[in-house]
Order: structure tokens, then C-alpha cells, then sequence
């Protein structure tokens, strides 16, 4: 199997929740990281014991503990934005990688819940402390690699991780070039086309 095939074979196991926790900017970089730079399987909180076995018998490398255990006992958890503190500042926004959270400049914001993948990337930027972590309805009794489940939202995170990455990569090749011209109107409004698809 080729270093590619392989790191695609590796993100697929990981749960795409996007959260830096392994010292990565997102999964498929810590895929990466294993692949190239031989980096420890065991750095996956939210992926716990499952994923790394998984990994583990892809790669044939040994079962070790995870390296922080205490932080994938959580149960599966969602943001949730308290409207009455919110002050629109839109840091929440920017911190989130998977563009589950939509507002305006001063304006209330919110959480997509089915797209939120309980990273809590966006807890430490809000000047407020409006945002708290909640059970998630989307919880399965049942967790596996193989579920249904986690694969549709494992890759719906991963496809809005890349659009995500894919539109700030652009605007930022357009900012050098002296050519972007923010529209947070049609920000919005593509979020919103996206839900309601």
C-alpha cells in the first residue's frame, strides 16, 4: 500500500472531529503524521480504544495506551450557544472547523447540532463564556468503525473540514494577491443553502 493509500486508510479510521487534541490541525494530518513522520497512534481522545485498535491492526504496530485515556471516557457532546450572553463577536466562527456555528458580525450566533463534532475548539476564543458542551442527540449506544453512524458523520465533518480549508486557502491566495473582497452575506447564505439541501 502506498504512503497515500495508507494515510487515506488511517483517516478513515479517525472520527473527524478536527479537534487538535493529537497536536495536529485535524485528522487527516495526524494520518499524515503516522504515515511520514512514524508519530504514535495512541493521541486520539475522541477516537478512544476503538480507533486506535483499529489503527493499530492496520498498521500491525502494538496496542499501547492512549495517551491521555481520562479525556475519551466523555460521552459524545455538542456546543451550545447561550443567545442572552452571545454578543456576535464571531471568534466562535472562526474557530470552528467544520463551519457548525453560523451568525453575523453583533448579531446572536448558533450551532449547527447534526454538523457539530464536539471538538470545543470553540470554548477558549469566546470572550463571553456563553458557550457550554451538551450531551449530543446524534449519541449511538452502539459505536464502532463500522457503524453507520459514525461513518455518515465522520465524513460529513471531513467534507465540510475540507471545504472549510479549501475557502480560506482561497481567500487567502486572493488577500495576496490584493483581490478578496469579504462578503459575509454570501457566507451565510451558502451555510444556510447547505442545510437546506
Amino acid at each position: 500500500m502506498s504512503n497515500t493509500s495508507l494515510i487515506h486508510a488511517i483517516d478513515a479510521l479517525l472520527p473527524q472531529t478536527q479537534c487538535t487534541q493529537c497536536g495536529t490541525q485535524g485528522c487527516l494530518p495526524y494520518a499524515t503524521a503516522i504515515v511520514e513522520q512514524n508519530e504514535a497512534i495512541n493521541k486520539c481522545p475522541p477516537g478512544g480504544d476503538v480507533t486506535l485498535k483499529a489503527v493499530a491492526q492496520l498498521l500491525n504496530r502494538p496496542i499501547v495506551p492512549l495517551e491521555n485515556p481520562a479525556t475519551s471516557q466523555k460521552p459524545r457532546q455538542i456546543a451550545v450557544i447561550d443567545e442572552n450572553l452571545c454578543i456576535g463577536c464571531t471568534l466562535c466562527i472562526k474557530a470552528c472547523p467544520v463551519d457548525a456555528i453560523i451568525g453575523a458580525n453583533k448579531a446572536m450566533h448558533a450551532v449547527i447540532a447534526e454538523d457539530c463534532t464536539g471538538c470545543e475548539l470553540c470554548l477558549p476564543p469566546c470572550p463571553m463564556d456563553c458557550i457550554s458542551l451538551v450531551d449530543s442527540p446524534y449519541q449511538t449506544e452502539t459505536w464502532s468503525i463500522e457503524s453507520e453512524d459514525r461513518l455518515t458523520r465522520a465524513n460529513a465533518a471531513r467534507e465540510h473540514f475540507q471545504k472549510r480549508n479549501a475557502r480560506l486557502a482561497k481567500t487567502e491566495t486572493q488577500r495576496h494577491h490584493g483581490t478578496h473582497k469579504p462578503d459575509p452575506k454570501a457566507a451565510l447564505l451558502a451555510v444556510l443553502a447547505r442545510k437546506n439541501t
